[in-house]
């Protein structure tokens, strides 16, 4: 069995920034088939009930201009990677790199793709037809 988290703002289509997406798509994938799929709403991110003021971007970069560095921003890292923490594989269309190596040091297979349909990208991804363009779609 392996669950899969997908980015989403509508529930059909792949966010292409992980922080600004509304929703996960959960989908259980055994044996090759599609036996579960739930939507679940952020409890973190920009579009987030509880969102918090947050200081100017400059301060999440690292030296090298990156984004989604800092403290404040490996918090929150924490707190979205937990709230997927039952799942195996993320999808997103992009991020910024350190959500990126959080996502990837909290355990999952975090796969940015220029799939925008879902259903498309997990049949891609149980084909093992998906390709992880993370030198593309990180910031």
């Amino acid at each position: 069995m392996m669950k899969v988290a997908i980015v989403t703002n509508d529930g059909r289509t792949i966010s292409q920034h992980f922080g600004r997406s509304r929703y996960y798509k959960i989908v259980t994938i055994e044996n090759g088939v599609v036996t579960e799929s739930a939507l679940r709403e952020r409890g973190t991110g920009h579009f987030a009930p509880q969102q918090q003021a947050r200081p100017d971007e400059q301060e999440h970069r690292d030296p090298q201009g990156r984004h989604g560095y800092g403290a404040e921003a490996r918090g929150r890292h924490s707190m979205m990677a937990a709230e997927i923490a039952d799942c195996d594989v993320l999808i997103a269309g992009g991020m910024g790199s350190g959500a990126y190596e959080s996502f990837k040091a909290a355990g999952l297979n975090v796969i940015l793709t220029d799939y925008q349909d879902i259903e498309e990208s997990v049949s891609a991804l149980i084909e093992k037809k998906i390709h992880n363009l993370v030198e593309e779609r990180t910031d």
